[in-house]
């Protein structure tokens, strides 16, 4: 029996703690957007006391099927407004803490479904 290692075809968060998050072998200390094929950093950066519907309706050009909104170090939900350019649509969104959405998200890349993580990250 032969053993490779195999590297994943798709993003993948490979680590988190208290002001980062690591997405393979690149580590982030801002706000980031993760999907199966792209990253994209700077998202949120006032945090989520400071989220704006505008943060959430950047999320729709990437057309996933369900967001999973991490909001920091504890779950906080936002007001129903802010998520409207989303339901809208009909896309799914989940809020959690980041922590957890970056464990659903692993979850769901593997999975193969077209999911966006939209990630808070809080500075110590």
């Amino acid at each position: 029996m032969k053993f490779h290692l195999q590297a994943p075809t798709a993003n993948v968060v490979t680590g988190f703690g208290e002001g980062w998050v690591r997405i393979g072998a690149d580590e982030y200390r801002e706000g980031v957007v993760i999907l199966p094929d792209r990253i994209v950093t700077g998202w949120a950066p006032a945090g989520f006391d400071a989220l704006a519907a505008e943060d959430l309706a950047q999320l729709l050009g990437m057309e996933p099927e369900i967001v999973l909104l991490g909001t920091g170090d504890r779950q906080h939900f936002p007001h129903p407004r802010l998520l409207a350019p989303l339901t809208d649509r009909r896309i799914g969104i989940e809020v959690m803490d980041t922590r957890a959405a970056c464990r659903t998200f692993n979850i769901l890349v593997a999975e193969g479904r077209r999911v966006a993580a939209a990630l808070v990250i809080e500075t110590p």
